[in-house]
């Protein structure tokens, strides 16, 4: 039986709903459906607790968040989950001292005010496009995700572990059999957004590639889009090296100038790659 749950969260720090659902209007890999309310971020999703579907509406009342979700499963953890996939359970009261002590961060923060990082729904929906995006254009591994989510999801719901496991459809290479250990290891446990982001983040990335398919790669953005980490760095995202070498000048690289970000790290990553396909779209394609 369908039921709702609603809760007000107090957010810590500079925060833009708007900013916010741009950046996930645009850069995200599954665009958000329709919105039919100009002021509300809506999406639907997995809820990590039981792999239950369920919708949530979120709303801006100046520094909360309202949390709105329906569903037949677990409301309480779904509305954990949606403040997790909107970094809205971060303090970040912190974030400005960042562009205080770098200015390239500084010019990111006035660009981007109040965004707070979109991640994935789940660390499982993480790892299942990370197998789905391998060695094929990004617009190829969108379609593939469409049509999973319509023969094998729930009304807009990416298909759960337990679906995701026993499906037998053609994929390029050997997908299915990554996905199907994915399917695995989320039902096992070992996707759990709160243990991944329980420890360093680099043992949870080295935790993550143990799952057959999931490289290096796939593993950091497992832990750090997946789990929606807020504090850890990306060793394999060439773009995103290549936008610091562009913003800071030859010779410098990201380890020169990531300590200067912490505790949110993975906050000012994602701004820099954020302005980098504003700027080149080399991911997107032509302007929107």
């Amino acid at each position: 039986m369908t039921r709702r749950h609603e809760v007000l969260v107090e957010v810590l720090g500079p925060w833009s709903l708007a900013t916010s659902r741009a950046f996930w209007e645009g850069f995200a890999p599954a665009a958000l459906a329709a919105q039919s309310e100009e002021s509300a971020l809506r999406t639907t999703f997995r809820v990590e607790r039981d792999w239950s579907r369920a919708e949530v509406a979120v709303t801006q009342r100046g520094a909360a968040a309202q949390v709105a979700v329906t569903g037949a499963g677990d409301l309480e953890a779904a509305a954990a989950q949606a403040c997790r996939f909107l970094s809205l359970d971060v303090d970040a009261r912190g974030w400005p001292a960042v562009g205080s002590r770098d200015p390239v961060i500084a010019g990111a923060q006035a660009q981007l005010p109040g965004l707070r990082p979109c991640g994935f729904h789940s660390p499982y929906e993480a790892a299942a496009w990370a197998v789905l995006s391998q060695r094929i254009r990004i617009v190829q591994a969108a379609a593939l995700r469409n049509d999973l989510v319509s023969r094998h999801g729930d009304d807009g719901a990416f298909p759960a572990p337990q679906v995701l496991r026993r499906l037998d459809v053609a994929l390029p290479g050997r997908k299915l059999e990554y996905l199907h250990a994915v399917a695995d290891a989320a039902i096992e446990g070992r996707l759990d957004a709160a243990t991944l982001r329980a420890g360093p983040p680099e043992e949870a990335v080295a935790a993550v590639q143990e799952i057959k398919g999931l490289g290096p790669f796939a593993a950091e953005l497992v832990v750090l889009r997946g789990a929606n980490a807020p504090d850890a760095l990306p060793h394999h995202e060439r773009r995103l090296d290549d936008e610091v070498t562009e913003r800071y000048g030859p010779g410098r690289i990201l380890a020169d100038v990531s300590p200067a970000w912490r505790p949110f790290r993975t906050w000012a990553a994602v701004h820099l790659r954020i302005l980098r396909e504003e700027r080149t779209r080399e991911i997107g394609g032509a302007a929107r």
